[in-house]
Parts: structure tokens; C-alpha cells; sequence
């Protein structure tokens, strides 16, 4: 029988290193371990151990071996070591084996190479052994099946799944379980929902695989309703929920914010003993996030005697939502104490921290991490899928103020997407270089980049804050009709804001009542902004009316026009404010201020005590204070 040949393989990109090198002078240390020659049962045995330690030293010692003793002329033993070479991620040696055997290969071997093609991440070439293994006249068994199938879900080979389904039944295969499972789990990713159920309704036989299938499959393409409907099914028909099951509800709930039913699912894991699972814990962190109840996630996250990866990430992932960034910082630092090495998505939660706190200092040490352990080279990220960390770095850096970094990250970028372009853009507009900014967007535009309606906030606030006015209304002008993006509240808002700031405030006002959107409490907050700025207490009170009527309960609103009322000397208005905001039941966010030293960073909100130094502190800011009145500085309290 012809073989499949290895000029066809060579065009997957594996390194060279990855090459069958056989150690023939290593083989008497096999027999000295064993203490007797080995035979083929205990070589199989052995190389299934390797497989399964991902034990490639060991493995090829006893390939060695075995070659030397003649025991490589059985189909099974071929098997054993296209596994071994498989596990071990060596799908070359793996083929040579397979191109080199003196048997005939059969239905095992086939299924040995898919199956190592699919989990070393080539599905086509799986595919493609197929292809042969039915040109030979070989007949799947239902062990290939799940395999080819899940080949044909990676590379969304939609009509090639539906010939193997048919083969499937076609061979008295079609009610198998696992076979079920996979075409289910296939045709749900490739949104073919009407094969999918109409499989799961066919098996005579459906286990808690299956039905975990269904639930899974649905809750990852947003089906959520339907992933639930195939819930209470379960539930109504018996079956026993397993920990796949419960992870696969739980990220249903965590998507809904249901946190009444996903404190159900809790109290059933705590009954059946699922809490030992890292994965189902991981799950429970994610949805108590989602439901915005942190204290129950770090409870849980704390309790766990196992964290991996996905517990560290989904617990800062939470702090993060939540709005506790220094809370962020501490766990990572634990993260790194603890030994875990930090991922894309560690670093996509961390940086924006760091952003909120404008801790420069953490994010370069971060970054340096980064470069230090191989997540980004030469500062910068190589592959196109990390364009994402690139940008995370750039909004970190601007955020804190550090635009130089920020163009550096940039430059050495080799792909720019327009979240690039636009961080960029913003990072210089709300730093106050207008005219870099608009530089950058001219650049943009000359890398043919469509820009989008993030990238004109981008503009228009970089307008507003340098004072571009005649730049800013052209730019509102010309969004739609040159650059087919329509102005929304945001671009309104910023434009106001323009005005406001150059104390154009008639303009902003009659801008604000003819904008073809309806004005939202921003706009006439970001009015009154500008009104308290320069002091014009009669256009103040209008658009203060105004955004008391849109938004009541919003502390800023009453803070604002108070300032206005102070800065007039209107002293009995100011106590009308106050009463009002008692009357409306709200209160003021106290102030918060942060300073990052090099111990991390320290966070104060007004009159707090709470600090280990406080006493020290306050003493030094009376002695500053003091000083400073000796040199006729007066308080404004």
C-alpha cells in the first residue's frame, strides 16, 4: 500500500528541531529499569505512559528499543507510537513513523494520525488522511468520526460534515453517543441549528454528554434561551448534571446578571461536591462578577485551594468591571508571587488599571514583564493577533500622560487597526496636542483607514481642548458626506464642549436645542460646566432645569450649580441646592485622590483617617499649609 507522503506535510511550518533523532545507546537502561527484556505489551504500556507525561526523552528510548528488538512490525505498536510522537507535539515523527511502517495500515493508525493532526492544531492535514485512508478502502470506525468531525468545526467545512454525517449513518454509526455529541457540538458552532437538534432528537440514547453538548453549544453562540429550554429539559427528564453542565448554565446566568438562579446552580455544587472543580469555581467568579456581587466571587476565589490561569484572570477581571482598580494591581501582584505566568488577557485587564490610576510606574513594569517573558519583543508585539496588547499599552500610556511612550509602542506597531489610529488620536487630544492629533488623523487617512465614530470623538475632543474652533465645526460638518460616518451625541457633545470652553456659550446653547438628536443629560451637564467656568449664572440656572428634569439623582448636577451660586455670591441659593439634594435623597461621591510611590499606589478620599501613615500625613499637609499662609496665601474654604 502507498503511503501518504511527507513532501505533502512538509509545508506545515514546524520547527526543524522537531526531527525523529532515535538514542540506540540509551536502550540497555530500558532493561535495566524493567529488569528484563520487554515485550510488546509492556513497550505499549510504556509508550501510552509517555503519551500521557508528554515523556519524549523516554519515548524515543523506547522506540529505539523496540526497533532493535524487532517489535515494530505490529499495526499496534505503530499506534502507540504515532500517539506517543502526537502528544508530544511531533506530528513529523509521527508521519515518519506512519511512511516507514512494514505492516499495512489500518483503521487504528488512520484514526492515531487524525486524531494527532487535529490536536497539533492541522485540522486540514486530518482531513486530508482521511481523504486517504477512504481512497485505500478503509472504513472509519466510530472512534474516527468524533475526530473528523471536529476537523470539519475547525475549518467550518460545512458541506463535508454533512458527507460524514451521512457516511456515519450510512455505517449503523449514526446513534452513537459520541459521534451525536460531536455533530451536535459541530453543527451548533457552525450556526446550523435545525441539524443540530434535529441529531439530538434522533439518539435513542442521550447521555449527559449530549446534553451538555446542547447547552454549551447554544449558550456559545448567544443562544441563551435556548440554551436554557434544553436545561429544564434535562432537568424535567432526570439527568444528572455533571460539572460541564453546571459551567455551561452558569455562563448563561453570568451573561443575563440572573443572580438568583446562578446562586441556585451554586447551592446544587455545593450538594453534589462540585466545588473541588477549578473549572466550575472559575465559572462561579465569573457570574458572581457579571451580577456585580465582588465580595461572593473573592469569597470563592479565596476558598480555592487550586487557581489556575482562568481563576487569577476571571477574579481581576471582576475587580476591573467593578471599578476596583487598585484592588486589580494587588492581585496581580499576588498572581506573579504566586508563580502564574500572566497571558494576553491578564495584561488586557491589568493595563486599563493602571490607566484609571495613571500608575505610570506599574505600567512600565508591566510592560518590561512583558518584553522580560516573551508576551511582547523589542517592545513591541509580533503577531497580529496580539494588535489588541499593543493598544492596551498605548491607552496606558497616554492615560497617565506619557505620550512618548505611547508613540513608541505605535510606531514599532507592524499592524495598526483603527483602535490603533484612535488611541493615538485621543491619547494627543486630551493631553492638549491638538495639532499632533490632527496629524495623526491625517495620516489615517492617507493609510486608506476608514475612520469610525470613535476615532471623530477622538478629533473633535482633541479640537475642543487646543481650542481649534473653526477646525472642530468643519470636522462636525464634514463627517457624514466625506467620511460616511453620521454624528451622533457623543460628536455633539464634544462640539458644545468646544464652545463652552472658548466661552462661545450662546453658540453651545443653540447648538444644544437644534442638534438633530434629542440632548441627554451630558450635553446639558457639559453646558453648565462651561456656564460655571465663565461665570454666566443666567444660562447656569436654564440648562441646570434642564438636566434636573432629564437626570435627578446625579450628585454632579447640584455640585455644579452650586459652584456657579458661590462663585455669584449667592450664598441663599446655595442652601436652596443643598436642601433640594436632601429632599432628592442624594448624596455627594466624596472626593478620591491617588498618588502612586514605589511601594504602589496610595489611594485618599476626603477627611480619610484610614491610612497606616494618616497621622504623619496630616501633620505634614498642616505644616505646608502653615507655610504657605506665612507667605499670604489665604484658604478658599
Amino acid at each position: 500500500m502507498s503511503k501518504t507522503s511527507i513532501k505533502n506535510f512538509s509545508r506545515i511550518s514546524i520547527p526543524r528541531t522537531s526531527c525523529l533523532c532515535l538514542k540506540f545507546s540509551t536502550s540497555p537502561s530500558i532493561e535495566q529499569t524493567f529488569n528484563h527484556p520487554l515485550n510488546l505489551t509492556t513497550c505499549i504500556s510504556s509508550l501510552q505512559s509517555c503519551a500521557h507525561l508528554k515523556s519524549l526523552e523516554k519515548g524515543l528510548e523506547i522506540h529505539s528499543y523496540m526497533l532493535k528488538s524487532g517489535l515494530i512490525d505490529s499495526p499496534l505498536s505503530v499506534t502507540s507510537l504515532i500517539n506517543m510522537y502526537s502528544k508530544c507535539n511531533r506530528m513529523r515523527d509521527a508521519l515518519l513513523v506512519f511512511n516507514n511502517m512494514s505492516c499495512e495500515a489500518n483503521v487504528y493508525t488512520y484514526n492515531a494520525m487524525i486524531s494527532g493532526f487535529l490536536s497539533n492544531g492541522f485540522a486540514s492535514k486530518g482531513l486530508d488522511f482521511y481523504k486517504d485512508m477512504r481512497e485505500f478502502g478503509v472504513l472509519p470506525d466510530k472512534f474516527t468520526f468524533p475526530s473528523l468531525i471536529k476537523c470539519c468545526c475547525d475549518l467550518k467545512e460545512v458541506l463535508e460534515v454533512k458527507k460524514i454525517h451521512g457516511l456515519s449513518c450510512k455505517l449503523g454509526l449514526g446513534f452513537d453517543v459520541f459521534i451525536g455529541s460531536a455533530l451536535v457540538n459541530t453543527y451548533l458552532k457552525l450556526q446550523l441549528m435545525e441539524e443540530a437538534q434535529k441529531v439530538f432528537e434522533e439518539l435513542t440514547v442521550r447521555d449527559v454528554v449530549l446534553w451538555n453538548a446542547m447547552i454549551n453549544g447554544y449558550a456559545q453562540i448567544g443562544k441563551w434561551d435556548e440554551a436554557l429550554g434544553v436545561f429544564r429539559r434535562m432537568s424535567e427528564e432526570g439527568v444528572l448534571m455533571s460539572r460541564f453542565t453546571v459551567t455551561g448554565v452558569l455562563s448563561v446566568f453570568s451573561v443575563r446578571g440572573d443572580f438568583n438562579n446562578g446562586r441556585g446552580v451554586h447551592g446544587f455544587v455545593m450538594k453534589m461536591g462540585y466545588d473541588s472543580g477549578v473549572a466550575v469555581m472559575n465559572a462561579l467568579i465569573d457570574m458572581y462578577g457579571k451580577c456585580k456581587c465582588i465580595g461572593d466571587a473573592l469569597e470563592i476565589f479565596e476558598m480555592m485551594q487550586e487557581k489556575d490561569l482562568f481563576s487569577w484572570n476571571s477574579i481581576m477581571t471582576v475587580y476591573e468591571q467593578c471599578g476596583y482598580h487598585d484592588g486589580t494591581l494587588k492581585l496581580f501582584d499576588r498572581m506573579l508571587h504566586a508563580g502564574i505566568q500572566p497571558d494576553l488577557v491578564t495584561v488586557t485587564t491589568v493595563l486599563p488599571a493602571c490607566s484609571h490610576l495613571a500608575a505610570l510606574m506599574h505600567g512600565r513594569e508591566i510592560h518590561a514583564y512583558m518584553i522580560v517573558n516573551g508576551l511582547a519583543k523589542d517592545g513591541h508585539c509580533e503577531d497580529i493577533d496580539d494588535v489588541l496588547m499593543n493598544n492596551s499599552l498605548m491607552d496606558m500610556y497616554s492615560k497617565c500622560g506619557s505620550m512618548r511612550d505611547a508613540r513608541m509602542v505605535f510606531n514599532k506597531m507592524s499592524n495598526k487597526d483603527v483602535a490603533s489610529w484612535n488611541i493615538i488620536i485621543a491619547g494627543y487630544g486630551m493631553d492638549g496636542y491638538g495639532k499632533e492629533a490632527l496629524d495623526m488623523f491625517l495620516r489615517m487617512c492617507e493609510a486608506k483607514l476608514q475612520p469610525d465614530d470613535v476615532t471623530f470623538v477622538g478629533v473633535l475632543s482633541a479640537c475642543s481642548h487646543s481650542g481649534f474652533l473653526r477646525q472642530g465645526h468643519e470636522f462636525l460638518e464634514q463627517m457624514e458626506s466625506k467620511y460616511g460616518v453620521v454624528p451622533t451625541i457623543e460628536h455633539y457633545t464634544c462640539v458644545i464642549d468646544m464652545l463652552g470652553r472658548a466661552g462661545k456659550l450662546k453658540e453651545a446653547y443653540e447648538l444644544a436645542l437644534t442638534m438633530p438628536i434629542e440632548a441627554n443629560p451630558v450635553v446639558w451637564r457639559t453646558l453648565l460646566a462651561a456656564c460655571r467656568l465663565h461665570g454666566n449664572t443666567d444660562l447656569a440656572e436654564i440648562a441646570a432645569q434642564r438636566v434636573f428634569q432629564l437626570e435627578p439623582g446625579h450628585c454632579g448636577n447640584y455640585v455644579l450649580m452650586s459652584n456657579v451660586y458661590v462663585a455669584a455670591g449667592r450664598y441663599e441659593e446655595v442652601l436652596d441646592v443643598r436642601h433640594t439634594m436632601r429632599q432628592q435623597n442624594v448624596k455627594k461621591t466624596p472626593g478620591c485622590s491617588w498618588i502612586e510611590l514605589k511601594n504602589g499606589v496610595h489611594t485618599f478620599i476626603t477627611c480619610d483617617q484610614s491610612h497606616p501613615e494618616a497621622k504623619s500625613i496630616y501633620a505634614g499637609l498642616l505644616s505646608l499649609t502653615a507655610r504657605l499662609c506665612e507667605h499670604g496665601y489665604v484658604p478658599n474654604i
